[in-house]
């Protein structure tokens, strides 16, 4: 446990805060994580999720609980006032005036180009464009994501906008060809050892974390995150306390301040608990 109390606690959800299902779609956040949090909040806490997932499916966890912030596509959009924004706003790609809703991206133009780039050196790669919450790809997602809207396409038909990232499935013998041709304007992320994610180099849970702190005036040293992920890594070094639940990958134990259980015996809500005095 951290010697000082925390100003504020920020979450990834798969494999950290929700439990396993045999399906994507299937995870699900238990009745004492939300108690944990919702006491968490109640007595003065700042609480944040940091997720790689769309709005689609991050918006229905980020509406039961006390969300002061949420961190959606592994930091291409950061809605820094939950409160103030619902489904329609955070897919629309318009950006509020008031400046609570950030999008950290690249121009769909460019996406095209990479994509196609990609295309050319690795026939058959698995690829895709996320904007909007729209996925435009070359293959049926629903084999992975059952809920999650896609449109199939050559990439010649993609609308114009700030793209939030692409995205591939590369096979076992594609990985290290990938990691090879990543254009120097973006970075490569890796989610569940299967999804490469190419963003802007801004987009990351660690630039993210930074922006709350800035906006909400707490010092790094005062936060706590929690993850499992390869993705999650940089977020934990950086925040004051970095906490690893059980069950994460080998890389992200080894650079935990601290390890919690896993996610399927609520880790999370059991740190917690034992933060507020439970």
């Amino acid at each position: 446990m951290t010697a000082s109390l925390p100003r504020m606690i920020v979450a990834d959800l798969d494999g950290t805060l929700l439990h396993d299902a045999d399906t994507f779609e299937g995870r699900f956040i238990t009745r004492r994580s939300i108690d944990a949090i919702h006491r968490l909040h109640d007595r003065g806490f700042i609480f944040a999720i940091a997720t790689a997932r769309p709005v689609s499916t991050g918006y229905e966890f980020v509406e039961k609980l006390p969300v002061d912030a949420c961190v959606y596509l592994n930091g291409a959009l950061i809605d820094l006032s939950p409160d103030r924004s619902d489904y329609d706003m955070l897919t629309s790609g318009v950006l509020p005036q008031d400046g609570h809703l950030l999008k950290i991206g690249f121009p769909s133009e460019r996406a095209v180009q990479v994509c196609r780039y990609l295309l050319e050196a690795m026939p058959g790669l698995k690829v895709g464009i996320v904007m909007d919450d729209i996925r435009y790809v070359n293959w049926d997602i629903s084999e992975m994501w059952k809920s999650q809207q896609f449109v199939i396409t050559d990439f010649s038909d993609v609308p114009p906008g700030i793209a939030d990232k692409i995205i591939a499935v590369p096979r076992p013998d594609q990985w290290d060809t990938l990691r090879g041709l990543v254009p120097p304007d973006f970075e490569l992320s890796v989610s569940e050892n299967t999804l490469a994610m190419l963003m802007n180099p801004l987009a990351n849970k660690k630039q993210a974390l930074r922006t709350l702190c800035a906006r909400m005036e707490v010092p790094l040293g005062s936060t706590v995150s929690f993850g499992d992920d390869l993705i999650d890594i940089a977020m934990l070094r950086e925040s004051g306390t970095g906490v690893a639940v059980a069950n994460a990958n080998p890389q992200v134990l080894a650079v935990a301040d601290e390890i919690c259980p896993s996610n399927n015996e609520d880790g999370v809500a059991q740190w917690l608990e034992r933060l507020l005095g439970e």
